[in-house]
């Protein structure tokens, strides 16, 4: 029986040898794969790192570019309804009076006249607290408007930005023929953009240039159409 057991040895030592050289190609195989699929996945998430840096550039110059908006249309604005010289008597082209406006009642006009003096003294806050006041006791007046476009960009000043659409709105609502409409209406787009409301200022400025195509208004809202495309 031993000698029969040695006999075998070498036949069961061969066999071995046989079947170990038979699955040693199957394991270079498969590690070989994995080596690949490991090459492949690091080459995926580089990729994937690569564009997810590539969109936070393109991220920061949108962001960027935007800024650059907001701060060239409220420059515009701001210039827009400051650009009011001293008051003169009768209503004439250099008065705070709007042309062919002028308030008969003596009171009346030192009211207004005084809270536009604080507007253009950048007073804003008391302004505001005068021409609120002012379009309260003169509703009716040739005057109110022109009070309202003032409260309305006292508002934009303070960053009442909500306020100042709804004063404003109000003022073209009422007074659509009004020569400080289409100003009120830039204002407006203006605070809209503070609010990141880019579809309603849009719209804001593209009424300016339909409704009021003749004004200095319209050539600024083109220009500011353009930069918000």
């Amino acid at each position: 029986m031993r000698d029969n057991v040695l006999s075998l040895r070498p036949l069961i030592v061969a066999t071995g040898l046989v079947l170990a050289a038979l699955t040693a190609p199957a394991h270079a195989f498969s590690d070989d794969e994995a080596r690949r699929a490991i090459l492949d996945l690091r080459q995926q998430v580089q990729q994937q790192n690569e564009q997810s840096q590539r969109a936070k550039l393109q991220l920061a110059d949108q962001i960027q570019a935007l800024q650059q908006e907001v701060a060239q249309l409220r420059d515009q604005l701001e210039l827009v309804s400051r650009q009011q010289p001293s008051a003169k008597p009768g209503g004439t082209a250099g008065s705070a009076n709007p042309p062919g406006a002028s308030a008969g009642d003596p009171q009346e006009q030192a009211a207004y006249d005084g809270a536009i003096d604080l507007f253009r003294k950048g007073q804003y806050k008391d302004a505001a607290e005068s021409l609120a006041a002012f379009t309260a006791l003169y509703p009716a007046s040739q005057l109110a408007p022109s009070a309202q476009f003032y409260l309305g960009s006292s508002r934009y000043a303070l960053k009442d930005f909500k306020g100042a659409i709804d004063q404003l709105n109000a003022m073209v609502q009422k007074s659509p023929d009004n020569a400080r409409a289409p100003d009120a209406l830039l204002v407006i787009a203006g605070s809209q953009i503070e609010l990141n409301n880019r579809a309603g200022a849009k719209t804001t400025l593209q009424r300016i240039v339909r409704d009021y195509p003749t004004t200095p208004a319209a050539g600024t809202a083109k220009s500011r159409l353009q930069l918000l495309q």
